[in-house]
């Protein structure tokens, strides 16, 4: 594995939040707080409003009833400690005791310094060390190629775990191939078909129920090269077990290839076809039952109408009501077979034998079986906290909405070569994979997306990949443009930058407290937000050499300022390319 540099220097934040810890600790010492004061809610952050300062506490708001006093009193004493500190410009109480603090500007040019010398690895934490986690995302049917609506969900599972990585997690890249449904029987058919057409034979208009795609016809062609004739008339009980799967290895090829398109490549591909003959949900059964949490049981009549052919059955049931689900659910069918429930609790089971956290990446129409897994995956972190010391099994489920594919406003028509809808290929082919992965990110995955042809490649502020490209391109065209006449990055000079440089330092320190935060929640998207935002500022300084060619970073006859604005753009393109690449979005050197 890489090597990695991390600063033995806190991030900006947690060092501040140290301080004012050690604050609190100092009152305690003179008896002006009780020892021994719980000071896990005491928060320090940036203020929502940047005009009341740079960082602000609730310290005193969370301690006063405890030191039996008012908040602003509390705080008086916090602010008499905090102005002894050199590198805090000012310490003020606003409202009912919150502290405004203001940092000198020597904090801020030490973080510049900082970006400069950790260079990709700035931000990097080690917020997730000893913890691995694996994430199951995209794990789509392996019937056909990816696409438009298997990408979003791509994206966010790809994007978490590079995010997690650099938090400092162990991160298991995991793909679940549903194999051993009946959808993998009709592919198998479908490739036999054209496998016979492939013979030289005219098999007419794709049956329903089959899988119409062109997609379908190379496979069959590759089987016709190398079986010949010998299945064409054959009887389907000879035939099924070996075309399905040769259609699955074909269809996963076609799926990673696609994946590949988006620079996605995941760890493990586990079979549920392999799970299943390696007898693992008869074990999950065997060791749920020995829990008492699965038991022979009659379902309850579907509400409503009953249906005519409705039977009681007893049925091996899972206490899924015992763990917030609103029914127990089956793990088999009548005729034994496993459900789609009982395979994935076994699944999940084989998961958490390997990692400390789980997180799934589903598509929202799979929100009616979150409850029902989670309560699976609680149960079995039950049964293994003796042997994981009494810790739980984490477990997450993200829900990603659909995209709707729009070209100027119109819905876009279905892919001919796939037959039923649009390919992730295709669409990474027109507009680039920094487009797509970009743009998925844009919104939370749980909330609708239009995804439009026209707009994710217009060169305007309004596309946030575009905006965000072009200030790393422009910082690159700086430099050049610096280098050419003979000015270089200095960080000697950077005492001559002023307000309105350091603002955009302030805005690039954000950065490191923002991976972990999103870390923390899940949230890859807060990258790409973020990376809007440190664009906009850069945009905005920017612009002020338009019309004022001393606020411009190259400065006719002045040429250490010109070095320390330099090395502030410099700085700046880092952060940039440090927030492209957890997104898998490539830092363009020009447009």
């Amino acid at each position: 594995m890489p090597e990695h540099k991390i600063s033995q220097r806190k991030t900006l934040h947690a060092a501040f939040a140290a301080k004012v810890d050690a604050v609190l600790a100092a009152l305690e010492a003179e008896g002006a707080l009780p020892a021994g004061s719980p000071r896990a809610n005491v928060a320090v952050e940036p203020p929502r409003d940047p005009s009341h300062g740079d960082l602000a506490t609730n310290a005193a708001m969370v301690l006063a009833k405890h030191a039996a006093t008012n908040p602003r009193a509390l705080a008086e004493k916090v602010v008499a400690h905090l102005e002894r500190d050199p590198d805090i410009e000012s310490a003020e109480i606003a409202g009912p005791g919150f502290i405004n603090l203001r940092l000198s500007d020597a904090v801020w040019r030490d973080e510049l310094a900082a970006i400069a010398e950790l260079g990709a690895d700035y931000g990097r934490s080690t917020l997730g060390t000893g913890t691995r986690v694996n994430i199951e995302y995209v794990s789509a049917n392996p019937t056909g190629p990816m696409h438009m609506g298997h990408c979003r969900g791509a994206v966010v599972g790809d994007a978490l775990a590079a995010l997690l990585e650099f938090a400092g997690h162990e991160v298991v890249r995991e793909y679940y191939v549903n194999d051993a449904g009946g959808q993998v029987d009709v592919l198998a058919r479908s490739v036999h078909l054209r496998y016979r057409e492939a013979l030289g034979e005219d098999i007419g208009a794709i049956p329903e129920g089959l899988y119409p795609g062109d997609y379908l016809k190379p496979v069959g062609e590759t089987l016709a090269a190398e079986l010949g004739d010998t299945y064409r008339d054959a009887p389907e009980g000879e035939w099924l077990p070996e075309f399905r799967a040769r259609a699955v290895a074909a269809m996963m090829d076609l799926i990673k290839t696609d994946l590949a398109l988006l620079g996605i490549h995941h760890d493990v591909f586990a079979s549920e076809a392999e799970l299943q003959r390696a007898g693992k949900p008869a074990q999950a059964e065997a060791w749920l039952r020995q829990h008492d949490l699965v038991y022979d049981g009659i379902l309850e009549a579907p509400k409503g109408k009953t249906p005519e052919d409705w039977e009681p059955v007893e049925l091996p049931l899972f206490r899924s009501t015992k763990f917030g689900d609103d029914q127990d659910r089956p793990i088999r069918k009548s005729d034994g077979s496993w459900t789609y429930f009982g395979a994935d609790l076994a699944y999940h089971m084989q998961k958490a034998e390997s990692a400390d956290a789980l997180i799934d990446i589903w598509g929202a129409d799979h929100a009616g079986t979150v409850k029902r897994i989670k309560a699976a995956v609680a149960a079995l972190s039950e049964g293994a906290k003796e042997e994981r010391g009494g810790k739980p099994i984490p477990f997450d489920v993200k829900l990603v909405q659909m995209v709707q594919l729009l070209r100027g406003g119109e819905p876009v028509k279905m892919s001919k070569r796939s037959g039923t809808f649009v390919t992730l290929a295709d669409v990474v082919q027109e507009v680039g994979k920094d487009v797509v992965r970009f743009t998925m990110l844009t919104r939370k995955p749980e909330a609708q997306m239009e995804f439009d042809f026209a707009k994710v490649v217009e060169a305007s502020k309004d596309n946030p990949v575009f905006y965000v490209q072009y200030a790393h391109a422009r910082i690159s065209s700086t430099l050049r443009k610096g280098a050419a006449e003979g000015v270089s990055p200095s960080a000697d000079a950077v005492a001559r930058l002023g307000d309105e440089e350091l603002a955009l330092v302030k805005q690039a320190a954000q950065f490191p407290r923002m991976v972990e935060a999103a870390a923390q929640a899940r949230e890859p998207h807060r990258v790409a937000f973020f990376l809007y935002d440190l664009a906009a500022a850069f945009h905005a300084y920017w612009n002020l050499g338009n019309d004022t060619p001393a606020k411009r970073f190259i400065v006719a006859q002045d040429a250490e300022l010109s070095g320390a604005r330099l090395f502030l753009a410099a700085q700046i393109g880092q952060v940039v390319r440090n927030g492209l690449a957890l997104l898998g979005v490539e830092a363009v050197e020009e447009m």
